[in-house]
């Protein structure tokens, strides 16, 4: 059986080392040391300023848009998990939709300005597969509205533009540390702000509002995270120029192999470093896909229609609008394995197989 992916864990002893330090102090929670130690490390590895270790990713989007106190309208995309739009409509905000970018499967900044009203407050946009967004262009559009922007960048760890962590970009940006990512802490996520009085607002709102012994800055909820899930990302972090390295190379195997496959990946922003989180195809029709699907399932070699369906069309809690090149992208868009401990052989099995498949 192949997964379609599988968690790194390094070296239990390593991270018992860990564990030891938790059951002496008896700090399990709350921000304890590791937690902290955690977002100094991340820091200096991200090259930022500022970071906050919370929950998960999806509580960090949820407070990024609490904090921007943004109301009325957000403009999203419908090619994302649903945490993006869930997140939105969760803080009592409209998401509305606008399609994608053909080739990047990023939100389509040209088509942005066309959705503005009088209820648009901000742009929350996803870095699909970590793949960043036009996000000079999307800056460009939030200052000419005065809108506030969000990037859920779940899957874009490690991505640099120029020189400069994607994170940096927008007024908040948020990443996923779940145990499926390739750097995780089981569950976490990180939600990262230029702006320190703003850094200091997240900081309050992620313990409840508690802005000292005895007071309140602000509605806040419980966005902290454990000793424990930060015990996993000290010692993962150990790892991370490895796992990307052996990611690299399994991507690199899977491109030469799949030359004659009728699929095209989509294209990378030409400005960006990559992170290898996924491998995404674009199939030349959905008919194909389901038959490459099927018979691999039946191989118990595990595929993902990584997003499937369109959020704009799926949600029963929200008008359906059919946008057509999201409709198009999201029936033929499918994601094969890939993870550390995947093998230069399974790699070519697979596409062996998709080969075979195609061609009978």
């Amino acid at each position: 059986m192949i997964p379609i992916t599988q968690p790194f864990l390094p070296p239990k002893e390593e991270y018992n080392q860990y564990l030891e330090g938790i059951w002496k102090r008896n700090w399990l929670t709350n921000m304890g040391p590791l937690a902290s130690q955690l977002e100094m490390e991340l820091k200096d590895h991200l090259k930022l300023n500022h970071l906050l270790f919370v929950t998960n990713g999806t509580v960090a989007i949820q407070m990024a848009i609490k904090a921007l106190e943004i109301t009325g309208e957000v403009i999203t995309t419908p090619f994302s998990f649903i945490a993006t739009t869930s997140s939105i409509v969760w803080e009592g905000c409209t998401p509305v939709f606008v399609d994608i970018d053909p080739k990047s499967l990023c939100i389509d900044p040209l088509k942005i300005e066309a959705a503005i009203t009088e209820k648009t407050t901000a742009i929350l946009a996803t870095h699909v597969y970590g793949n960043p967004c036009d996000v000079e262009a999307i800056d460009i559009i939030a200052r000419k509205h005065n809108l506030k922007v969000i990037y859920d960048a779940a899957h874009a760890f490690g991505i640099e533009i120029n020189g400069k962590s994607i994170f940096e970009y927008g007024d908040i940006s948020t990443c996923s540390l779940h145990a499926t990512k390739l750097y995780h802490s089981i569950e976490g996520g990180l939600i990262v702000t230029k702006n320190p009085k703003l850094l200091k607002k997240l900081a309050h709102i992620r313990n409840f509002g508690i802005s000292g012994f005895d007071s309140f800055s602000e509605l806040g909820l419980n966005g902290k995270n454990s000793e424990f899930h930060a015990a996993m990302g000290l010692a993962n972090l150990k790892y991370i120029s490895q796992i990307h390295k052996k990611r690299k190379a399994l991507t690199a195997l899977y491109d030469e192999k799949l030359k004659t496959l009728k699929a095209v990946k989509p294209l990378w922003h030409s400005k960006a470093t990559e992170n290898y989180s996924y491998y995404p195809i674009v199939l030349e029709s959905e008919e194909l896909l389901l038959k490459l699907k099927k018979e691999m399932d039946s191989q118990e070699i595990f595929t993902r229609r990584y997003f499937y369906p369109s959020l704009a069309s799926a949600l029963p809690y929200l008008p359906k609008l059919e946008l057509p090149i999201t409709e198009d992208i999201a029936k033929r868009a499918l994601c094969l394995p890939l993870y550390y401990d995947m093998t230069f052989e399974e790699v070519e099995l697979i596409a062996r197989l998709l080969l075979r498949i195609q061609n009978n």
